[in-house]
C-alpha cells in the first residue's frame, strides 16, 4: 500500500553522513522540505539524524542504500517519487576515496570501485531523476566534489580519476539539461571537513581530535559542515538567470589547489 505524499518539496540526500551530507539535509528540512537521507552503513546513525529533525518540528525520513549494488538507485528513487512526492533538489554526496595507493597497489577492482561510487553512481541518478525533472520544467542537483576532481596527486589513482570523471558528468549534464530548467551544480570541497565519519576515520579519534584543537573549532580552520550546508542551499534557491555551475569551499587559512 502506497503511503500517502507529502505536500512539501523532497530533497534527497545520497551520501547523508554524520558531515556535509547529514547537515546539508537538515538545512533542507529547516527550509521545510522533506528530506529524505540515504547512507551505505550505520541505521542507528541514520536514525538518529532522522528523529533529531523530527524533534525540530521538521520532516525527514531516512534509508540505508548502497549504490553499487544494481538498481539500488534506481528502485530507491521511484519509491521515493511514488511514495513522498516529486524530488526536487538531489544532493550527491558520496565520496569515492580509497586511500593512497601506488600504482601497484591499485588493483582493477579497487580503481573500478571508486569509478562505480564517484561517476557511475551519479550517471545512474541522472538517468532517473533527469527526465522526471524535464517533464515537470524544473530541479536540481547538488554535487559534492574534490579537490582531487582539478589535480591529481600521488597516490590517487583511482580517486583523481573517478573525481575528474564526476566534474565532467557535470558539465556535460550542464550542456543537456540546464535550457531544460535543470540546475546542476559541481561543488569542490577543497580542504578539511570537520566531520568525524569522514577527516575522523582517516585520522583515528586521537589524530581528529588534535587537529580539531590546532585548526578547528573557535579556529574556523577546519570547513565546518553546517556552514557548507548554508552554501548549499543558497545554490538550491539561485534564480536560473544567475545560476552557480561550479565553485570550490575551503576554509579561510587553506592554501587553494591551484598554489599546491
Amino acid at each position: 500500500m502506497k503511503k500517502d505524499k507529502t505536500m512539501k518539496p523532497v530533497s534527497l540526500i545520497i551520501g547523508a553522513g554524520a558531515g556535509i551530507g547529514g547537515n546539508v539535509g537538515r538545512r533542507f528540512a529547516q527550509a521545510d522540505y522533506h528530506a529524505v537521507l540515504c547512507r551505505r552503513t550505520n541505521k542507528d546513525g541514520l536514525d538518529s539524524l532522522v528523529e533529531r529533525i523530527k524533534k525540530e518540528g521538521k520532516s525527514a525520513s531516512g534509508y540505508l542504500l548502497n549504490v553499487v549494488e544494481a538498481n539500488s538507485i534506481e528502485d530507491r528513487i521511484a519509491a521515493v517519487e511514488a511514495d513522498i512526492g516529486p524530488i526536487e533538489v538531489v544532493v550527491f554526496n558520496l565520496g569515492a576515496q580509497v586511500g593512497d595507493r601506488s600504482l601497484k597497489d591499485t588493483s582493477y577492482k579497487v580503481f573500478e570501485l571508486g569509478w562505480r561510487m564517484s561517476t557511475f553512481a551519479l550517471f545512474r541518478v541522472a538517468s532517473v531523476v533527469c527526465p522526471l525533472m524535464e517533464d515537470r520544467g524544473k530541479g536540481t542537483i547538488l554535487v559534492t566534489s574534490a579537490t582531487a576532481a582539478v589535480r591529481g596527486n600521488k597516490g590517487q589513482h583511482s580517486h583523481a580519476a573517478a573525481m575528474g570523471g564526476r566534474r565532467m558528468l557535470c558539465q556535460t549534464l550542464n550542456a543537456e539539461f540546464a535550457p531544460k530548467g535543470i540546475h546542476v551544480a559541481h561543488i569542490l570541497i577543497d580542504g578539511a571537513v570537520d566531520a568525524p565519519d569522514t577527516l575522523g576515520k582517516m585520522l583515528g579519534p586521537e589524530g581528529f581530535q588534535t587537529l580539531r584543537k590546532t585548526r578547528g573549532m573557535e579556529h574556523d580552520g577546519l570547513l565546518l559542515p553546517e556552514k557548507i550546508a548554508e552554501t548549499y542551499f543558497h545554490i538550491s534557491q539561485q534564480h536560473r538567470s544567475a545560476w552557480t555551475h561550479e565553485l570550490d569551499m575551503r576554509a579561510f587559512s587553506d592554501v587553494p589547489w591551484w598554489n599546491h
